[in-house]
């Protein structure tokens, strides 16, 4: 169930990953405390959360074992281990996804991948969502293709290049779609939480690291909360958005796997009765210039 470590290239993606592992595992237990386990609480503690050796313990595990797994060190858990580790720290069903991709015994494979692109079908379906704003993002959450009314209600991301067309760099840093988002840190912290569990297969891609690393250097709420390795698994929910013209809107929103063995996904959002969201919506939609009501 155990094994011992094993030296690998320095700085690898899988390097990355390991040292990724060890931070998610040892952050996990420094929010535990004894009265939540059936460690008893004993000393006054110089740190937060259980021991190493305490979790070990609970997981059945060997306490220098543990130490390696959470230094980034090449262990190999196995299934038995992982699902043990994961009762021992109290993860819920997303952290316990999360651990185990971390923790996979072979690397992720890296695609190739050709630029991704929006066409076809896609498109077509896209474009057919005339009274429900959508769009669609990459395995990055860039926005490759976005739909009039996505545009009537976010803006237009044409006008946007590069990293700022990013949902997450959009969310933290960019002061239109800030001020638009009521309960603005609610959601970004659990937009943050759903883009590490979705980035967990790419830790160590060059695209990805060099993303968090603009964001920690441009926000500091994502400065201050990435480190604290939430995830989350949110497909659904309910958004509210305050519109500089049309007020405060309600949406129903949902994300949708395109099926194309790609990380493209499909956005789409849904009017509710609430806040006459659908008649504020064909409002900034007849206001769109004819061109654009058609793009």
């Amino acid at each position: 169930m155990e094994s011992q470590p094993h030296s690998a290239p320095p700085h690898s993606a899988e390097d990355s990953r390991r040292r990724e592992l060890g931070a998610f595992l040892r952050s996990r237990r420094e929010r535990l405390t004894p009265s939540a386990t059936r460690i008893a609480a004993g000393l006054r503690r110089r740190t937060p959360g259980l021991r190493r050796e305490e979790v070990a313990m609970i997981a059945g595990v060997g306490t220098t074992w543990y130490t390696w797994l959470e230094q980034g060190r090449e262990v190999r858990p196995s299934v038995e281990v992982l699902t043990a580790l994961a009762e021992a720290l109290g993860l819920d069903a997303a952290e316990k996804q999360h651990l185990f991709i971390l923790a996979d015994r072979q690397l992720p494979e890296r695609r190739a991948v050709a630029p991704e692109k929006v066409d076809g079908p896609l498109l077509h379906m896209l474009q057919s969502l005339v009274l429900q704003p959508a769009y669609v993002v990459g395995r990055r959450w860039d926005v490759l293709a976005w739909n009039p009314a996505a545009a009537a209600v976010f803006g237009d991301y044409g006008l946007l290049e590069g990293d700022a067309r990013n949902i997450v760099h959009m969310v933290f840093t960019n002061p239109h779609h800030r001020r638009l988002l009521v309960d603005w840190e609610q959601l970004a912290r659990t937009v943050l939480a759903s883009f590490r569990a979705a980035s967990a297969r790419y830790v160590g891609d060059p695209d990805f690291e060099r993303l968090i690393e603009l964001m920690t250097r441009s926000s500091p709420e994502f400065r201050n909360w990435w480190p604290q390795r939430d995830v989350a698994h949110r497909l659904s929910g309910v958004k509210h958005v305050r519109h500089p013209s049309a007020g405060t809107m309600t949406f129903e929103h949902m994300s949708l796997s395109i099926g194309d063995g790609s990380d493209m996904k499909l956005i789409v959002y849904t009017p509710l009765a609430e806040q006459n969201s659908v008649a504020k919506l064909q409002t900034l939609l007849d206001a769109l210039p004819a061109e654009r009501r058609s793009a």
